[in-house]
């Protein structure tokens, strides 16, 4: 048995490949010695369960301390609906040392987000966040409490605020008309909309953080690259997690990676910032104005003074990277999504060009302004994250005490995961639930808020996404752009597959590739 186990261990500590990990009998007697530590620590910790009362939810049984690890499908929110469907809407998995308890009924999504919602509202963080975040000083991972409520309210009053958002339309508008110019120029031939909105989401994150790419000098497919390895360091199978007793060394070297990026980012965030200050005293000088972007408005937060309603400057580096992990991977994997859906569905592209021309006009360029008159886009836009919910677990709850739900209990510090995807196609909640039809939310009772639990595109509770309002926005507004200056065709008239890539971003597993042609009379309106 142990030599079995020693070698799960260290298949998993070379991040699933033995095959090229040469230092791995360098630490042998490491994992012997932790091995006996984890067999002692499994015999007192089943021992402590066995007597709980009430008892654990249901689940499938594992194996001694790997649990049900060796078990677990990659594609886990399909995984989890499996098991559901055999241990019912509340179940949970033994990985490692850690109890998961996964919910997937609407009704005991509201006990943990909204009627129990200060007890899970915090976050089991993975080693590479606390190193990545300043030790969960940002708010994705700060544990719930009083500085967590401030910062929140900080930033939906302040920065996230309608107020705020129109301020900086202009950095917004002038990447998407980018975008559109440079669309154009592919006439006739086939573009990845996956990587071309991919590209405009991170200039627009850009823009609207700190006004654009001159102020740090960024290097866009450099920072992509790196934001996109940051979350996998994030998501990667980390057994500092799974076994946080040996987290001090880092086997995986997740954390130590984890810091490397951290460092680039946050020369960048701070050289943006001494570029901004600069800028900032000899504006002054001239009575100039300086744009409200995001990093203008934190940056007067800071100089309030107020513990109560300032950040300090860690914190507006923290929030920064917050922003531009949430925003450049889940807004254009909603637009991707919402592309894919529309060029398999012809009528549908029909009845949101129909309303397009009917609001925005052949002569004109789409607006902003427009939005709250595009019903049918809305539309669009959320059934898209019906059906395909960019994270489709959400991030996972932690309860701060042992609590009872359904009759079983869920222990202190256990990971709590929301399987919002299989109660988003759930026909017990949903009329023909895998057809793509965004009339259903005509009906004006479905909200996007967190109130209706058997659709949570963006949490609910303490714990809500922060930008929602800003990635709704630019997703509507990309995906207007998309289809009302281009009429679009898929090469030799293939059906575009919905096949995804599981991760705590559902991505297409193929990007897109699709054909413009100008639809504007205009050549000016590309311009």
């Amino acid at each position: 048995m142990v030599p079995n186990l020693y070698e799960k261990i260290t298949v998993l500590a070379c991040e699933g490949r033995p095959w090229s990990c040469s230092s791995a009998h360098g630490f042998a007697p490491l994992v012997a010695a932790a091995l006996a530590i984890f067999c002692c620590a499994w015999w007192c910790w089943g021992k402590s369960f066995a007597k709980i009362n009430p008892p654990l939810p249901p689940g499938p049984r594992g194996l001694p301390i790997l649990g049900n690890l060796p078990f677990i499908k990659p594609d886990l929110h399909h995984y989890f609906t499996e098991l559901s469907e055999i241990y019912g809407p509340i179940f949970n998995l033994q990985l490692g040392t850690k109890i998961c308890v996964v919910i997937s009924s609407p009704s005991l999504a509201k006990v943990i987000l909204k009627d129990e919602d200060a007890i899970f509202a915090n976050r089991d963080l993975p080693a590479a966040a606390i190193e990545g975040t300043f030790g969960g000083l940002d708010i994705a991972w700060r544990p719930n409490g009083p500085e967590f409520n401030r910062l929140r309210k900080l930033v939906i009053r302040e920065i996230m605020s309608k107020r705020s958002l129109d301020s900086c339309y202009e950095l917004r508008r002038r990447e998407i008309r980018q975008m559109v110019k440079d669309i154009h120029r592919k006439i006739g031939s086939p573009v990845n909309l996956g990587e071309q909105i991919a590209l405009t989401t991170v200039k627009v994150m850009i823009s609207t953080l700190w006004g654009g790419t001159s102020e740090g000098n960024t290097d866009l497919i450099e920072l992509k690259k790196r934001l996109d390895e940051f979350v996998r360091l994030f998501l990667a199978p980390n057994i500092s997690d799974i076994f946080p007793v040996i987290a001090p060394f880092d086997l995986q070297g997740i954390v130590s990676k984890s810091k490397k990026h951290l460092s680039w980012f946050y020369g960048i965030f701070e050289s943006v910032i001494m570029n901004r200050l600069k800028l900032q005293d000899n504006r002054k000088k001239n009575d100039d104005k300086i744009n409200r972007d995001f990093l203008q408005q934190m940056l007067e937060l800071n100089q309030r003074g107020d513990g109560n309603s300032s950040l300090s400057n860690n914190e507006i580096k923290a929030l920064l990277l917050d922003m531009m992990v949430g925003g450049t991977d889940t807004i254009p994997t909603t637009v991707e999504w919402a592309m894919t859906e529309l060029l398999r569905h012809p009528d549908i592209m029909m009845k949101l060009v129909e309303e397009l021309d009917t609001v925005v006009g052949k002569q004109n360029k789409l607006e902003e302004t427009h939005l709250p008159r595009l019903l049918y886009l809305d539309a669009v836009v959320r059934e898209t994250l019906r059906l395909h919910p960019v994270i489709p677990l959400l991030l996972p709850h932690t309860p701060s005490q042992t609590s009872i739900v359904a009759g079983y209990t869920i222990p202190k510090h256990s990971r709590v995961f929301i399987n919002a995807w299989a109660m988003q196609r759930d026909p017990r909640f949903w009329d023909d639930p895998l057809r793509f039809q965004p009339e259903r939310f005509f009906r004006g009772d479905i909200d996007h808020r967190g109130n209706n639990f058997q659709y949570l595109p963006f949490g609910s509770g303490r714990r809500i996404c922060v930008g929602l309002a800003l990635a709704k926005k630019m997703a509507a507004i990309l995906l207007g752009a998309l289809v009302h200056s281009f009429e679009w065709k898929t090469p030799s008239g293939t059906i575009p597959d919905v096949e995804e890539k599981f991760g705590v971003v559902l991505k297409k597993r193929e990007s897109l590739v699709a054909i413009p042609f100008a639809r504007l009379p205009n050549p000016e309106q590309y311009k």
